[in-house]
C-alpha cells in the first residue's frame, strides 16, 4: 500500500527508545577501559564477564552524566532509585542478565521540543534510565552477516558493560503524514543535546547512539492503540525516517488485507529501507525483573542535582536561535542546516577561519551533495572543518574559483592530502596574469567575431559568451573577472 493511501485510513502512533553510550573512561560497573577499537576481548575482567564472586561498583561519572541528560530533557530527577536485573537469554552478556533500571529510573517525566516544517512538536519523555551495554556478536559466513545462515558466531565482550542511558518517549500521536519526519527530528535534536552536554560523541555510525523505533497504526477516529512492532538498532537519522515510513506502509497493508500485526522486533535493511521479522517481543514481566542485590540504591542529593543543573551548557535550540540572529538567516535556512546535520561542522569551519557564508555554502551545498551520493552523514565525510576553511580561504584570495575548489575537494575526499597539496599536484590555481590570459582572450574574440561586434555595438551583456569561451580554453582556471576586463579593453568598450 502506498504511504498516502495508508494515511487515508490509519493514524500512526510512535514510541522511540534511544540508547546512548556514555563517553566515560571506564565501564558502568568495573574499571575496564571503554576505548573503541581494541583487540577483541582485551578489555574485560571478572566483573564484566560475570564471574562468580565478582562484585559491581557504580561508575559515579555515569550517574552524573545521567542526571545531566535528565535535566537537559526537562525531567524530574529521582531522589532515590535503584538497579534491577533484567533476565533474558543474552548470548553476548556472559552473566546472562543485564543490570538496568526497571520501575525506578533516575530521570522521568520530561520533554524535548523539535521543529518540523515550521511547527513545534513536543515529544514527551517517559524516562531516562541507566544500564549497561551488551557485547558484540559477529556471525561468520552466510550472506547477510546475521545469525540466520551463518556458519558460526564469535563473541567480543569489550563492549559488554559500557555505560548506557536509555531514553524512552511516551506515545507520539497526531503526527500523521509527518510521523517519519518527527521521529527523525527528535533523534537529531536528542543527538545534538547529548553532544552539547559532552557526555557522548553520539556517533550513530559507530553504535554510540542507537534508536529502537516502535510503530503501531489505529483506524482514524479510534482511541485504542494498535499492536506495535519495534525496529531495532536503527543507526542513522535517514534510517529512522525510512524505517518509520516503511512500517507504516507494511502495517497498513497487513491490516487492510485482514491480517494481524504480530508484536515483534524487526531488523532494518539499509540497502532498500525495508524491515524483516526478528523475534516475538517480550513484555516486561517476561524479563523477570528484580532488584539488583549487589548494588546499593542511588540517592542524588538535591544540592548536587542543582550544582549539575548549573553546569548545563547552552542548549541546542537556544544556540540555533542565537546563531540564526548572528548569521541573519531565516527559519528555512536554519532548519536546512539542522536537517543536513551540518551545524556543528559549519561552526568548526568558522572557528578554523572561514566566514559564516562560505562555511554554510560548502557544507550545505557541495559537501551535503557528496554525502547524499554516498548515503552517509555529512559529518563523516573524510574532510575536516580546517580543510574546508582552507578551501574557502583559497577562493576568497582569488587563488581558486568555485569550479577549481570543487576539484580540490574531490582530491581531499580521495585522500590526496591537504588542499594546498591537491592544488599543487593537480595544477589548479587560477590564472590571472595578463600575459597568460591574453592569447586565450584574443583567440575567443577571433573565433566569435559576431559576438565581438555586438559588444562593440553596445550589447555589453554579450561578453559572457566570450568569457565562457576563455574559461573553456583554460579548463576553468582563468580569473573570470580579469578575463571580462581584458575582453572589454580589447574591444574598446569602457
Amino acid at each position: 500500500m502506498s504511504y498516502e493511501d495508508a494515511l487515508e485510513t490509519y493514524d500512526p502512533v510512535m514510541g522511540l527508545e534511544v540508547h546512548v553510550e556514555l563517553g566515560t573512561a571506564t565501564k558502568m560497573f568495573c574499571g575496564c577501559s571503554t576505548e573503541f577499537g581494541a583487540e577483541p576481548n582485551s578489555q574485560v575482567c571478572p566483573t564484566c564477564l560475570g564471574m562468580p564472586g565478582a562484585l559491581p561498583v557504580v561508575n559515579a561519572v555515569a550517574v552524573e552524566s545521567a542526571i545531566r541528560i535528565g535535566l537537559a530533557l526537562n525531567c524530574n530527577i529521582a531522589e532515590w532509585c535503584r538497579f534491577a536485573r533484567k533476565n533474558y537469554f543474552y548470548p553476548d552478556m556472559p552473566k546472562n542478565f543485564q543490570t538496568s533500571q526497571y520501575d525506578e529510573p533516575i530521570a522521568f517525566d520530561g520533554y524535548l521540543d523539535v521543529q518540523v516544517e515550521g511547527k513545534t512538536w513536543r515529544v514527551e519523555i517517559e524516562r531516562a534510565h541507566m544500564e549497561e551495554d551488551t557485547g558484540k556478536s559477529l556471525h561468520m559466513g552466510g550472506a547477510t552477516g546475521r545469525i540466520h545462515g551463518a556458519d558460526y558466531s564469535l563473541l567480543d565482550y569489550n563492549r559488554c558493560g559500557i555505560p548506557l542511558i536509555e531514553i524512552v518517549t511516551k506515545p507520539i500521536e497526531g503526527a500523521g503524514e509527518l510521523a517519519p519526519l518527527v521521529a527523525k527530528a527528535y533523534v537529531a535534536e536528542l543527538r545534538e543535546l547529548i553532544r552539547a552536554l559532552g557526555v557522548s560523541e553520539a556517533r550513530m555510525e559507530l553504535g554510540q547512539m542507537r534508536c529502537d523505533a516502535n510503530l503501531s497504526l489505529r483506524p482514524k477516529g479510534r482511541e485504542k492503540f494498535g499492536t506495535r512492532s519495534e525496529t531495532k538498532n536503527v543507526n542513522s537519522l535517514r534510517s529512522v525516517e525510512r524505517a518509520i515510513r516503511f512500517e507504516i506502509q507494511r502495517h497498513a497493508t497487513v491490516l487492510t488485507d485482514g491480517g494481524t500485526i504480530v508484536q515483534e522486533t524487526r531488523h532494518f535493511h539499509e540497502e532498500d529501507g525495508s524491515t524483516t521479522a526478528g523475534r516475538i517481543k517480550e513484555e516486561a514481566e517476561d524479563y523477570r525483573y528484580f532488584p539488583e542485590p549487589d548494588l546499593v540504591p542511588v540517592a542524588p542529593a538535591r544540592e548536587w542535582v542543582e550544582e549539575l543543573r548549573a553546569t548545563l551548557p547552552e542548549l541546542p535550540s537556544l544556540r540555533r536561535a542565537r546563531l540564526q540572529a548572528e548569521w541573519g538567516v531565516n527559519d528555512f535556512e536554519m532548519q536546512s542546516m539542522v536537517n543536513a546535520g551540518v551545524l556543528d561542522v559549519i561552526l568548526a569551519t568558522i572557528d578554523a577561519g572561514a566566514d559564516a557564508d562560505a562555511a554554510r555554502k560548502w557544507w550545505l551545498g557541495e559537501l551535503s551533495r557528496r554525502a547524499n551520493e554516498r548515503g552517509i552523514e555529512v559529518a563523516t565525510l573524510p574532510i575536516t572543518a580546517a580543510q574546508v576553511a582552507r578551501v574557502a580561504a583559497l577562493v576568497k584570495s582569488g587563488e581558486l574559483n568555485d569550479k577549481l575548489a570543487r576539484q580540490v575537494i574531490d582530491g581531499v575526499l580521495a585522500g590526496e592530502g591537504e588542499p594546498d597539496a591537491v592544488v599543487e599536484a593537480r595544477g589548479l590555481k587560477v590564472v590571472s596574469d595578463d600575459s597568460a590570459l591574453g592569447a586565450a582572450v584574443d583567440e575567443a574574440i577571433a573565433a566569435n567575431a559576431g559576438i565581438a561586434d555586438k559588444i562593440r555595438g553596445g550589447k555589453v551583456q554579450a561578453v559572457g559568451a566570450l568569457v565562457g569561451a576563455v574559461m573553456k580554453t583554460t579548463r576553468g582556471q582563468a580569473d573570470a573577472a580579469r578575463v571580462r576586463e581584458l575582453i572589454l579593453e580589447r574591444l574598446g568598450v569602457s
